[in-house]
């Protein structure tokens, strides 16, 4: 019988609590259960497996973060939707370091065949990155581009690996920059095979 007041819900939820709490790698279902107070086997009413958890936590925090972005981009086009952008996903991952860990891995697309988090994300960043010109699969190489950047970007600030005496915002901004002229410029792959 499912303990009352546990749900998927409310358990994803402290797990992303959790996650930034004590980091991504350390969210257990053992530490899940000793935050409720409950035995282990009163998840499984829940949540299937660590698999099941760490997928549902990856979907609650890839929502959480497209929403932050979502609002931080609305009405911008060009540089300004792209500095938007790229200012919320690095305010997410400073905030919540745990749950934006959660975002990074692999999801099984089996495992969520109509994921409303992930659908939004990519109408998000491919709908910032259209008014670029570009499209598909220039759009892809794109989206890899600035997801690369972001993220190493956020987990060297993180580990504190920025130790010259240059202001790390500055940096920021001119890495910003850099991609808004690269998108500007970006080499088509139409245009390379009609060459």
């Amino acid at each position: 019988m499912a303990r009352a007041g546990l749900s998927a819900k409310r358990l994803v939820s402290a797990a992303a609590e959790l996650a930034d709490e004590v980091g991504y790698d350390n969210v257990t279902m053992s530490a899940l259960a000793r935050r409720f107070g409950v035995k282990d086997a009163s998840l499984y009413s829940h949540i299937r497996n660590m698999q099941d958890l760490r997928t549902r936590l990856a979907l609650f925090a890839g929502g959480e973060m497209i929403d932050h972005i979502a609002v931080a981009v609305a009405g911008r086009a060009g540089r300004d939707a792209l500095t938007a952008f790229a200012d919320a996903y690095r305010a997410y991952a400073r905030r919540h370091p745990g749950r934006y860990a959660a975002t990074q891995i692999r999801i099984d697309r089996s495992l969520v065949p109509d994921s409303p988090a992930m659908r939004r994300t990519a109408e998000i960043t491919y709908g910032m990155l259209r008014a670029y010109g570009l499209d598909e699969p220039d759009l892809t190489d794109a989206v890899r581009l600035l997801r690369s950047t972001f993220h190493g970007f956020c987990m060297l600030e993180a580990a504190g690996g920025f130790g010259a005496p240059r202001d790390v915002e500055a940096s920021w901004a001119k890495a910003v920059d850099a991609l808004h002229r690269a998108l500007e410029h970006w080499p088509r792959e139409k245009e390379q095979q009609d060459g």
